[in-house]
Order: C-alpha cells, then structure tokens, then sequence
C-alpha cells in the first residue's frame, strides 16, 4: 500500500495523489509511505524515484542495522524499530531530499502511523518540511522503547523483592531471561544512539540546523535509554550473584547433613558389622543381654556424635 502527502506552494495539504502526475501539483513538499508494499510498488523505487541501486538493496533486504548513507541529491537512512513482542528489530528506510520524503517498511508500522497523524493532522507541521518528518519518525520509534525497558525494570523489582517466593532455581532462570532481554534491546539501542550521534555531526540532512535541536533531543532520550539498560544490567548481576551464593549455601548445608548422618552411622555400621561375623567362637555370642548391650553401645554413639556435631555448630544454617 502506498499513501501520500503533500503541502502545496499556498500551504494548502493535499492527499492520495497520483504520483505519475506529481509535477502537476505544485507541490512544496511531499511524503510517500510504502507501507509492506507489493513488487510493483517496490519497483517505483528504481523506476519512478531512480534512488541508487546500493540503497534500494539495502532498503529491500533486511540488514537489521541502523545506517545513514550520503547519495548524490538524498540522504538515505535505516532505522530500527522495535518488535515489542519478540523484543527484535523491524526495518524502516526513509529517504530524505528539500522537497520530499520517502519511508519504506515491509510491515506495518504503528511508529509510521503516529508519525503520520501528528505531521497530516497538525497544520503547524505543514511548513516544516520533510527533515521534521524524519525526526517525528525517529520520535515514535525512540518513544516506544521506554516500555520495554520499564518493563524489565518492574521485573527486576519484582524478582529483589520475591513476594511470589519463588524457588531459588526459578528466579535464576527468570534473571538469565532477563539478560538476555537486555542484551537485545541494548543492540537495537545502542546501534540508534550512534544514528543519533553521526547525524547530529553530519549535519547533511535538508535544513538541518532549524531542527538539530529536536535530533539532540531524541539523542539524550537513547543516552536515557542507554543509562538504564546498564543500570538494570548491574542489577540482574547482583541478583544473580546474590542467588548463587544463597543456592550455594543451601547446597553446603544439605551436604553438611547429610555428611554428619554418614559419620554417625560409620561407628553404628562397624559395630554392628563385628557382631554380624559369623565365628563360631565369638565371644558374647552367648551372653544372654549381649545383643541388648550392641544397641544400647551403638546408641551412645550415635548420641554422643549428635551431640558433639551440635556443640560443633554443624547444624547452623
């Protein structure tokens, strides 16, 4: 699907044009949005637009890298946006000129959406040219990583705080979950911020110094983004840290028990081996209280070594 927008010389908006009659309209400006486009429609990129080969590749095939390429007449940028249900990026192409801009995506976008409403449905955006557009573009796709990473955090919180009481094990599995969450979005994160940071210091995009201010913005909001995701992975290593040595502990306490009920039962297990040799001439053997007397000896022992593993303080958790 293709939809398009454009301001005309007298500032009045118009829509859904035929872009085979574009030079009839006098236009100022304009904005075409490829939205998951069919073959016909994508060859309009090389047909109709005459965009250099190396960026309609790079726009139809997915390269899940935010890039910005300088072309003879335009700017080409690739943005990332963010599956928020997989936590993985979703390309948007956008080509930027003084009188026009071009976003391609092969999914819908509700980034492009919104974009979209703010610029056509605000008549004080009309004579702000396409390089605003890029930058609400930007806006939206920036704006929709702060949930995800709020989201994490609750997370965290929830994990420190352990009201569920959930076992040792299971939170474990839900800290290695989330880094690995982490790691994702720092990628698609980290890689925007540096979008940010070359096109705040290319300053190549059509009138560029009557927006940068709103570009600066946005790259204060990924250096934002960028804090936390840190910060929340600090936290899921102290947390991991922390359960490991808590399982840790609780592993060297069962082994604790389970070693002195080992040692108690040695001396029991040897006493009651001599008495289970079978010598006809074994002393006691006959003797009407002997087999009374092995219990009450093995008995004594096992007490006597309770007693003293306790006084040990082997048994403190």
């Amino acid at each position: 699907m293709i939809r398009t927008f454009g301001i005309k010389k007298n500032s009045e908006a118009f829509f859904d044009f035929d872009l085979n009659r574009l030079s009839d309209y006098d236009l100022l400006w304009y904005w075409v949005d490829f939205d998951n486009p069919c073959e016909p429609e994508k060859e309009l990129l090389c047909n109709y637009f005459d965009f250099h080969p190396l960026s309609i590749e790079d726009c139809l095939f997915s390269l899940n890298k935010p890039k910005l390429d300088y072309y003879e007449g335009y700017s080409f940028l690739i943005l990332n946006a963010l599956r928020r249900d997989a936590l993985s990026p979703t390309e948007i192409s956008i080509f930027v000129e003084q009188k026009y801009i071009i976003s391609f995506h092969t999914e819908s976008s509700g980034e492009i959406d919104e974009a979209w409403e703010r610029v056509t449905g605000d008549p004080s955006n009309w004579d702000k040219g396409p390089t605003f557009v890029a930058y609400k573009i930007l806006d939206k796709i920036v704006d929709q990583f702060f949930p995800a990473v709020y989201k994490i955090e609750d997370k965290l919180d929830g994990l420190d705080s352990n009201s569920d009481n959930k076992s040792i094990h299971k939170l474990l599995d839900e800290v290695f979950q989330i880094r690995g969450d982490l790691m994702k979005l720092r990628r698609i994160i980290s890689s925007m911020r540096d979008l940010l940071y070359r096109i705040l210091n290319s300053e190549r995009l059509p009138n560029f110094n009557e927006h940068k201010i709103y570009f600066s913005n946005i790259h204060d909001h990924l250096l934002k983004l960028s804090d936390m995701l840190e910060s929340s992975r600090e936290i899921t290593s102290d947390l991991r840290d922390s359960y490991l040595s808590i399982n840790s502990n609780r592993m060297n306490t069962n082994m604790m028990v389970l070693t002195v009920i080992t040692s108690i039962f040695i001396p029991l297990t040897f006493v009651a081996g001599i008495y289970g040799m079978n010598f006809e001439y074994m002393p006691e053997l006959t003797w009407e209280y002997g087999y009374f007397m092995a219990l009450g000896i093995m008995t004594c022992i096992g007490i006597s070594m309770f007693l003293w593993f306790k006084h040990k303080g082997w048994f403190d958790a």
